[in-house]
């Protein structure tokens, strides 16, 4: 088993930030390029900040690049500070799951929240798969509007240019 992985960091900050925006991606990537400083077996490999009001995900440029990036296999963990900066609400939380747990290439997220925070990587207690249930589930009750966000998301991802 490889005991090197590629991490990210993903932040989205309310539009709010956008008088701040130097500040706030000068704080982030120190944050991360400290958390990560020291550890041998993991490469911080980029820190995707979006600073938008958008709730889509398809809609966040820096989530998008980021899902491009996980689909090319780059990425092995997603970390962030919390989980209410993947999604904006359950519906896109679920469709997110759903998206990155179903790449051939495994993607974990891990957040730090105080509570109930999420570990993939660890899974000492089965998350991955308790959130591919609940995402699955979800998606059940309107499979027509997953399809939908798929198909926007994949366009999305299709228009994104790597830097």
């Amino acid at each position: 088993m490889d005991n090197h992985f590629n991490v990210v960091g993903y932040v989205k900050l309310a539009k709010l930030w956008e008088r701040s925006e130097n500040a706030a991606y000068e704080y982030h990537q120190n944050y991360y390029q400290n958390k990560f400083a020291g550890m041998s077996n993991y490469t911080l490999l980029d820190v995707y900040i979006d600073i938008t009001g958008k709730r889509e995900t398809y809609k966040r440029i820096e989530m998008v690049r980021l899902l491009k990036d996980c689909q090319l296999g780059y990425v092995d963990i997603i970390f962030t500070q919390t989980k209410g900066y993947l999604a904006a609400n359950n519906r896109e939380f679920c469709y997110l799951i759903k998206f990155l747990f179903s790449m051939k290439h495994r993607v974990d997220i891990i957040t730090e929240d105080d509570t109930y925070n999420i570990n993939t990587f660890v899974n000492e207690d089965g998350q991955r798969e308790a959130l591919l249930k609940m995402a699955n589930d979800f998606i059940y009750l309107d499979p027509l509007d997953f399809q939908d966000w798929m198909s926007e998301l994949r366009r999305s991802i299709d228009e994104v240019n790597n830097y």
